[in-house]
C-alpha cells in the first residue's frame, strides 16, 4: 500500500486591526514583531509545512494552497480575525483561532471557526494539530500549563520580511495583580509562571546570533520575582545588548535593581499607570498603586538612564473632564517619552464588564464595535460622547509638535543617546499621524499585550 507522506500545509496569520473604513491597517515596516507566531511555528509537528503571515506588512491570499489556518485575536484586531476566518471557511479550509480575545469569549469565537485554543498554547496547540491529522478535531482546547518549556522560536520564517532591529523573548506569563479591567487576571487569576532562566538566556543568545543587538523582554511584571530578575541580569550584562520591558511602577523604589537594569542595557520600561486620580485606581482594583508616589518613582527610574513609556485609561468612575485634561500636564512634567491612552472599555469576560452590565451602564452593546476609540460605557461624571471628545482632545494635546519635541529631543539626556531619542521622536510622530486620522495608536510597545502565548500582536 502506498503511503502519502506529503506534509499538510499550515499558515499562521497575525491579523491587522481595521481602520474606520474597515480596511486593514498597513505599515511599510513592522518595527516590533510578535513572539507568538515564531514560537507556535517551532511547536508545530513535523507532519506540517508551516508559513507565517504578518498582515500589517503583507497581504493575505485567500486562495492560497493551504490545508489548515490559524488566526490570532489581539485586541480589536479580533474583528478582522473573524472576517479572515469567514473567508477561509468559505473556501472549505479548516480554521482555528487563539489569543486572549477568543480566550475570553470561546463560545462566540467558535461560531466562525472549527476549533478554539483557550489560553496557553504549549500543550493545546500540538494536541489540536495531532487531532486534526486523525480527523478528531475538537471544538475547544483548554490546557493550562504550570511550567513553560518551549523550543527556540522560528524567527527564520520572518527574517525575510520587513521587520525592525529588535526581536522578542519571553521571561514570564501571568500577573499577580487583580485589576478589574484586565483580561490577564480573568485568564490567570493571579497565577504567574516564570520560564527557567537558562531557557530565557538561550533565547536571547539566539537573537544575538541572528545579528540582532536589541530584544524585548516579554513579561507582565519583571518585578514579580526580584531574585529571579537579578540572576537573569547577571547573564544579560555580558551580552552587551539593548532591551526594553515592562513592570509595575514600584520598581522605582529599588535602586539596586534599577542600576543593574541600566547596566544590563535596559533602555525603556513601560508602566500601566492608568490614572492620576487615586479614586479611579481604587475603583479598578488597583489601590496598591499610589498616585502620590508616581512622580517620585518616575524620577528615580529616569535618574539611572532608563526612559519611561506609559499606558493610561480615561473614563473610570472618579475621572472628570478636569482630571483628563490634567493628565496632559502630568505627561509633560514627567517627560514620558512614549505615552499611550485608552478609553476604559468593558471587555466581555472581564470583571469590569460584569460590573458595568450589572449596573446597566453598558452604552453600546455591540462588542464588535469596541475599538478603543469611543466610549461604550456610561461614565459617572460625563456622558459617553463627552468622554470620547475628552479622550481625543487629550491625545491631540499630548501629541502637539512642541510637546513631542520637549519629551524626546529637547532634553539634556538627548546628547548622551541621540539615536535613542530620535527613535522616540519618530514613534511619537507616527502616533500623531494616527491620532489625526482618529486611529488609536497601535501598541507597538507590545509587552503589555503578550500575556501568554497568543496568536496575535500589534
Amino acid at each position: 500500500m502506498e503511503i502519502n507522506m506529503q506534509k499538510k500545509k499550515l499558515v499562521l496569520i497575525q491579523s491587522s486591526p481595521y481602520d474606520h473604513e474597515k480596511k486593514p491597517i498597513k505599515k511599510s515596516k513592522l518595527y516590533f514583531v510578535g513572539l507568538a507566531m515564531p514560537l507556535l511555528a517551532a511547536m508545530t509537528p513535523d507532519e506540517f509545512e508551516v508559513k507565517i503571515i504578518l498582515e500589517t506588512i503583507e497581504d493575505i491570499d485567500f486562495d492560497m494552497d493551504v490545508d489548515i489556518v490559524g488566526i490570532g485575536s489581539m485586541g480589536h484586531a479580533v474583528i478582522r480575525s473573524i472576517d479572515i476566518a469567514k473567508e477561509f471557511k468559505k473556501r472549505g479550509k479548516t480554521v482555528f483561532m487563539g489569543g486572549y480575545m477568543v480566550s475570553l469569549m470561546p463560545e462566540e469565537a467558535k461560531k466562525y471557526c472549527d476549533s478554539v485554543i483557550v489560553g496557553d498554547g504549549e500543550e493545546a496547540y500540538p494536541a489540536m494539530l495531532k487531532d486534526y491529522l486523525r480527523g478528531e478535531l475538537k471544538s475547544f482546547y483548554n490546557m493550562p500549563v504550570k511550567l513553560i518549556h518551549t523550543p527556540l522560536p522560528r524567527f527564520d520564517l520572518i527574517l525575510d520580511k520587513k521587520i525592525g532591529d529588535m526581536l522578542p523573548v519571553q521571561a514570564g506569563r501571568g500577573c499577580p495583580k487583580s485589576c478589574s479591567f484586565c483580561s490577564i487576571y480573568c485568564l490567570y487569576k493571579n497565577h504567574y509562571i516564570r520560564r527557567p532562566i537558562e531557557d530565557v538566556v538561550r533565547d536571547i543568545r539566539q537573537i544575538k546570533d541572528l545579528g540582532f543587538n536589541k530584544f524585548m523582554l516579554l513579561d507582565d511584571n519583571i518585578m514579580s520575582n526580584r531574585k529571579y530578575m537579578m540572576e537573569l541580569l547577571d547573564h544579560i550584562i555580558p551580552m552587551k545588548m539593548t532591551w526594553i520591558s515592562q513592570c509595575s511602577i514600584d520598581i522605582g523604589d529599588d535602586r539596586e535593581l534599577l542600576e543593574k537594569l541600566a547596566k544590563s542595557g535596559c533602555m525603556t520600561l513601560s508602566f500601566g499607570l492608568e490614572s492620576i486620580v487615586q479614586e479611579s485606581l481604587n475603583s479598578m482594583n488597583k489601590s496598591w498603586a499610589k498616585v502620590s508616589d508616581y512622580k517620585r518613582l518616575i524620577k528615580n527610574i529616569q535618574s539611572v538612564g532608563i526612559d519611561i513609556s506609559t499606558e493610561m485609561v480615561v473614563g473610570a468612575d472618579a475621572d472628570t473632564k478636569e482630571s483628563i485634561r490634567n493628565t496632559a500636564d502630568f505627561i509633560k512634567e514627567c517627560k514620558i517619552v512614549v505615552p499611550r491612552f485608552y478609553i476604559l472599555t468593558p471587555i466581555p469576560g472581564t470583571i469590569y464588564h460584569k460590573e458595568m452590565l450589572e449596573a446597566k451602564r453598558i452604552y453600546i452593546e455591540d462588542m464588535y464595535s469596541y475599538d478603543g476609540s469611543q466610549a461604550v460605557h456610561i461614565p459617572k461624571n460625563m456622558s459617553p460622547e463627552e468622554l470620547t471628545k475628552e479622550y481625543w482632545a487629550l491625545y491631540e494635546k499630548v501629541f502637539e509638535i512642541g510637546n513631542i519635541m520637549r519629551r524626546t529631543v529637547l532634553r539634556k539626556e538627548f546628547f548622551k543617546a541621540p539615536g535613542r531619542y530620535l527613535f522616540y521622536m519618530a514613534i511619537n510622530l507616527y502616533y500623531r499621524y494616527q491620532i489625526k486620522n482618529r486611529l488609536t495608536p497601535n501598541i507597538i510597545w507590545i509587552m503589555r499585550t503578550v500575556k501568554f502565548i497568543d496568536f496575535g500582536r500589534a
